[in-house]
């Protein structure tokens, strides 16, 4: 691809993300999906002030020169940015994966998103600490979740509990087994002015945590699942492509009546049609009941033909940058990240 080309894409890009520049720079987004808008190899994210481009080329060298000219249409474009990262995903580096500063010297370590503040480490591992494609479900939860009791499953950094504590629940339990993760969620909470109760941050496998749970008859209004594709401990194997029911089922008996499961699968290679049976085999025996699907916001996929915003005096249209087919088919979910609010009945 020439430099041309990926300058013409960056340039739709930016026109169609132009309300989601806020004037403080807090806020954080997706710029540009290449596997999406026209170039497979380059995905570019805000987060604040701090660029990050991610290279996702089997042969890293071979985007060099493409990524030059990224860093130098989006630097003029955007001449507010005060840093970019870049992060390499086939490097042999470790370093490299993580990210590596490529201009600038201040990373912001905090974003704004819905009023909340959320702490991030744009260089802890390979992602970026604050998943951009849940942004909707955040926002659920701060509207959904008052005075409810919450559990967050592989909790990360936190952030979907940090959601729940500022839409008004009474309690979030944590869980996850890194301690650096939850450690940034920590900071989440100061940044808030949340209280930091040490027994809800529970760095441990999911499998042997929810088993404690189970024993002491301990349950949540609300029970969020978000496991990674794939992962095996001693404990127990996690894997969103063939065995996502499982994992369902596995924190069910933890739910009160009336209560919510969340539940996030991010398999790229199951279909939204896949998802959805197994969902709706898990419905059949009345206990659950599916009640609403969460899109991915626009900007992390791209934006298609005629889509619009509504404005204070009409519509806007947006540039349409989509093109080409997903690997697999999401519908009736808008992106591989499948995100699905169930109702909870218990005998």
């Amino acid at each position: 691809m020439t430099t041309t080309s990926i300058s013409n894409l960056l340039d739709k890009a930016l026109a169609s993300r132009l309300t989601l520049f806020d004037s403080s720079h807090e806020s954080a987004f997706r710029l540009f999906n290449g596997f999406t808008e026209g170039h497979p190899d380059l995905v570019i994210d805000i987060y604040g002030r701090t660029l990050v481009i991610h290279n996702y080329a089997d042969d890293p060298a071979q985007n060099e020169e493409t990524i030059n000219e990224v860093k130098k249409h989006i630097q003029a474009a955007l001449t507010w940015l005060q840093s970019g990262i870049l992060k390499t995903r086939h490097s042999e580096s470790q370093e490299d994966k993580r990210g590596k500063l490529i201009f600038g010297t201040e990373i912001d370590h905090k974003i704004k998103e819905h009023g909340v503040w959320y702490a991030i480490n744009l260089t802890l591992n390979r992602d970026s600490s604050l998943y951009l494609d849940t942004r909707n479900l955040r926002k659920w939860i701060i509207e959904n979740l008052k005075d409810k009791s919450v559990l967050n499953t592989f909790a990360y950094t936190g952030s979907f509990g940090v959601a729940a504590l500022a839409g008004g629940a009474s309690r979030v339990v944590q869980i996850d087994l890194s301690r650096d993760f939850l450690n940034i969620a920590k900071t989440s909470y100061t940044l808030n002015g949340f209280p930091i109760q040490k027994g809800n941050f529970i760095a441990r496998d999911f499998f042997e945590q929810v088993s404690n749970l189970k024993r002491t008859n301990t349950t949540f209004d609300c029970v969020i699942i978000d496991p990674p594709f794939f992962s095996t401990t001693s404990k127990g194997k996690v894997d969103q492509e063939k065995e996502s029911a499982r994992l369902i089922n596995k924190v069910r008996p933890l739910i009160n009546d009336s209560g919510y499961l969340i539940a996030i699968n991010n398999a790229l290679y199951a279909s939204g049609q896949e998802y959805m049976q197994t969902l709706e085999a898990l419905c059949k025996d009345g206990y659950l009941k599916i009640k609403e699907l969460i899109p991915v916001p626009e900007d992390f996929i791209g934006y298609p033909a005629l889509s619009t915003e509504i404005l204070q005096g009409g519509e806007r249209g947006y540039p349409e940058t989509r093109t080409g087919n997903p690997i697999t088919d999401p519908a009736p979910f808008n992106h591989s990240t499948k995100i699905a609010i169930l109702e909870v009945k218990r005998k």
